[in-house]
């Protein structure tokens, strides 16, 4: 008897810590990111770090350069003051979203194109960036556009909706699906491909790095790029399109554009300019 006395007492203090906690714990959808991340001066971003030009990490000196960094630092500055900091955590297409629906970021800045289905999930800032898909090729290679790969082959990563695109518009092209851009690249190279084709801005950065290699025939599709922000979090969306707005008007944002797009083989960065 005495043992289930005691038994009892155990489990009923257990369930008392437990209501107390739950008590102070707020589900995150009623948390107000604005206003913590005023108290901390600090917005926490979800960024790419292998893509160059838009997010990669220097070995020099173990930080995050690219478009998209310097375009959160902006923001940041804009919606915090001149003294808040940008936090950058590292995210992959498949990790992003759990990541900010489980609070460990506060917003998305990843080449994440605003699509119907991610806006059920999450929402989005105003586009930031007029992305599309375009091809690379050789330099000497006679392709121009892509209506001339049909009777070509194209490499791209499993599971792009690239190929869809590629499908419908050049119907006579062969597809060759890689699992990822990096081998893509690689069957290219080694001429298992004529061209290969995926967004714009991560071609650029191919073309960066393989200067034998350039964007052709502008792009054909458009792929708007959005700031993922969670849902319930009207105050936060609306200081960050606040902040977008300014770095667009103050002429920040076209400065880089032409820092980190102006001088890529085939990229037009004027098509990208905002005013």
């Amino acid at each position: 008897m005495k043992r289930f006395k005691y038994l009892s007492l155990i489990i009923t203090s257990l369930l008392l810590v437990l209501t107390l906690a739950g008590c102070g714990t707020q589900p995150l959808s009623s948390q107000n990111v604005l206003e913590n991340d005023k108290k901390s001066n600090t917005i926490t971003w979800g960024v790419k770090a292998d893509q160059k030009l838009i997010g990669l990490i220097d070995v020099k000196d173990g930080q995050e350069k690219g478009f998209e960094i310097d375009l959160a630092k902006a923001i940041t500055k804009k919606v915090l003051g001149k003294n808040g900091n940008a936090k950058f955590v590292t995210v992959t297409s498949q990790s992003r979203i759990p990541l900010l629906k489980n609070g460990n970021i506060d917003a998305i800045i990843a080449t994440m194109s605003i699509l119907p289905d991610r806006k059920k999930v999450i929402d989005f800032s105003d586009s930031y960036f007029d992305a599309g898909q375009s091809i690379l090729v050789k330099k000497n290679s006679s392709i121009k556009s892509v209506k001339d790969l049909n009777g070509k082959t194209v490499t791209s990563a499993v599971g792009s909706n690239s190929v869809d695109n590629i499908q419908k518009i050049a119907p006579k092209a062969r597809v060759l699906q890689l699992p990822d851009f990096a081998q893509a690249l690689t069957a290219l190279k080694s001429g298992q491909g004529d061209a290969m084709t995926t967004d714009n801005v991560i071609l650029a950065g191919l073309a960066v790095e393989n200067p034998d290699y350039k964007l052709v025939g502008g792009t054909f599709t458009t792929e708007p790029y959005g700031i993922g922000i969670n849902k319930g979090q009207p105050d936060f969306r609306n200081a960050i399109n606040k902040g977008l707005a300014e770095v667009i008007k103050d002429g920040t944002y076209n400065k880089l554009i032409m820092k980190w797009f102006g001088n890529v083989p085939g990229f037009d960065y004027k098509e990208v300019l905002r005013k």
